[in-house]
C-alpha cells in the first residue's frame, strides 16, 4: 500500500530510527554482497514527496516486467546502503561509548576493590606486625647477652693468665659487665610488658590464636633470656671461685695457712688486712703474692656487687619460667615428637598404597575366575540341557 508523506532530509548526522531501517532492509531483502562495501556518505540525501520513510509505504510499486520497477529498485539500493551506513556507524559509535563507560566502571570499581582490601590488611596485621617486631628486637638482644658472656669468658682466663692484669683488660671486662646488666634489663621490662599485655587480655577473656602466638613466643623468649643469664651466673660464680683459690694459692706462698671456711669469712667481711698484716715482707715473692692477693679480692668485691644487682633478675625470671616450664615442656614434647608422627605417618602411606595395590590385583583375580566359573557353569547348564 502506498501513502503519503511530506519530503524530508536524512543526514549523517541524524539517522533514521533503528527499528525502522531494520525493518526496511528486511523487508526489501537486500543481499550482503549489493550493501559490501558501503560507499561513503557525505550529501546528506533528499526524499520527494513520492518517498517516505514509513515502513508502511513503499519506495517504488512492484510490477513484473515493468522498467519503472527497476529504475526504482535501483534508487531503493541506494537509499538503502545509505541508511545501513549511517546505521552501522552510530552502532560503532554507541559500541565505542558503551565500552568506555565499561571501562572506566571497571577501573574504578577495582580500584575500590584494591583500597579496601589494602586498609583490611593494615588494620587486621598491625598489631601482630608489630608484636613480632618486638620478638625479633628480643631475641636480638638475646643473642648479643649470649655473645657478651663468651667475651666474659675469655676475659677472665685472660686475667686469672696474668699475675698483675693490666687497667685495659679490666676496663673492658668493667665496660663488657655493664652492658650485660643494661641489656639484660632492657629484656626484663620489654618481657614484662609483654606479660601484663597477655594478663590484661586474659582478664577480659579473649583467648585467640593471636594471644596463644604470644604467650608461645613470650614463653621460649623467657627461657632462652633465662639460659643465657644463668651461663653469665655460672661463669661469675666459677670466676669468683678461681679468683679464690689464686688468693689461697698466695697466701700459701707468703707461709700463711688458711682453710676454706676462714677463706669465704675474710671474702665475705671485705677484712683482708687481717691475714696480710702480719705477713713479713721479706722478699720480693712474698711482695708480688701480697699484690695478687689484694687484687684478687678487689676483683672477687666487684664481681660479688655484679652478681648482687641482677640477683632480683635471676629470682623473678626464674620464678617466671618455673610456672611456665609445664607448657614450655609440653611444646617441646609436641615438637620433638610431631617428626616421629609425620616419619610414622609416611610409611603408614606407603604401605596403604601397596596394600591398595595388592587388593586390587586380587579383586581382579577373583572377577576373573568369577568370569570363568560361571562360563564353566553355563557350559556345563547348556550341555545339560541339551542332551
Amino acid at each position: 500500500m502506498v501513502g503519503q508523506a511530506t519530503s524530508s532530509t536524512v543526514s549523517a548526522g541524524q539517522p533514521l530510527p533503528l527499528l525502522l531501517l531494520l525493518w526496511e532492509a528486511q523487508r526489501r531483502s537486500v543481499p550482503h554482497s549489493d550493501l559490501l562495501p558501503i560507499p561513503p556518505f557525505h550529501e546528506p540525501l533528499q526524499l520527494s514527496e513520492d518517498e517516505s520513510c514509513m515502513p508502511d509505504i513503499a519506495y517504488g510499486k512492484e510490477s513484473e516486467g515493468s522498467d519503472s520497477d527497476s529504475q526504482t529498485n535501483s534508487q531503493n539500493e541506494h537509499f538503502d546502503q545509505n541508511e545501513l551506513s549511517d546505521l552501522i556507524r552510530d552502532l560503532n559509535l554507541y559500541k565505542e561509548s558503551s565500552e568506555l563507560l565499561a571501562s572506566r566502571l571497571k577501573e574504578k570499581n577495582a580500584k575500590d576493590s584494591d583500597d579496601d582490601e589494602e586498609v583490611v590488611h593494615v588494620d587486621r596485621d598491625h598489631f601482630m606486625d608489630e608484636f613480632f617486631e618486638q620478638v625479633e628486637e628480643i631475641r636480638d638482644c638475646i643473642e648479643k647477652l649470649s655473645e657478651d658472656v663468651e667475651q666474659v669468658k675469655k676475659q677472665h682466663s685472660a686475667i686469672l693468665a696474668a699475675p698483675n692484669p693490666d687497667e685495659k683488660t679490666k676496663q673492658e671486662l668493667e665496660d663488657l659487665t655493664a652492658d650485660i646488666k643494661k641489656t639484660a634489663n632492657k629484656v626484663r621490662s620489654k618481657l614484662k610488658a609483654i606479660e601484663q599485655s597477655i594478663e590484661q587480655e586474659e582478664g577480659l577473656n579473649r583467648f585467640s590464636a593471636n594471644l596463644r602466638i604470644r604467650k608461645t613466643q613470650h614463653s621460649t623468649l623467657s627461657r632462652k633470656f633465662v639460659e643465657v643469664m644463668t651461663e653469665y651466673n655460672a661463669t661469675q660464680s666459677k670466676y669468683r671461685d678461681r679468683c679464690k683459690d689464686r688468693i689461697q694459692r698466695q697466701l700459701e706462698i707468703t707461709g700463711r695457712t688458711t682453710t676454706n671456711e676462714e677463706l669465704e669469712d675474710m671474702l665475705e667481711s671485705g677484712k683482708l688486712a687481717i691475714f696480710t698484716d702480719d705477713i713479713k715482707m721479706d722478699s720480693q715473692m712474698t711482695k708480688q703474692a701480697l699484690n695478687e692477693i689484694e687484687t684478687r679480692h678487689n676483683e672477687i668485691i666487684k664481681l660479688e656487687t655484679s652478681i648482687r644487682e641482677l640477683h632480683d633478675m635471676f629470682v623473678d625470671m626464674a620464678m617466671l619460667v618455673e610456672s611456665q616450664g609445664e607448657m614450655i615442656d609440653r611444646i617441646e614434647y609436641n615438637v620433638e615428637h610431631s617428626v616421629d608422627y609425620v616419619e610414622r605417618a609416611v610409611s603408614d602411606t606407603k604401605k596403604a598404597v601397596k596394600f591398595q595395590s595388592k587388593a586390587r590385583r586380587k579383586k581382579i583375580m577373583i572377577i576373573i575366575c568369577c568370569v570363568v566359573l560361571g562360563v564353566v557353569l553355563a557350559s556345563s547348564i547348556g550341555g545339560t540341557l541339551g542332551l
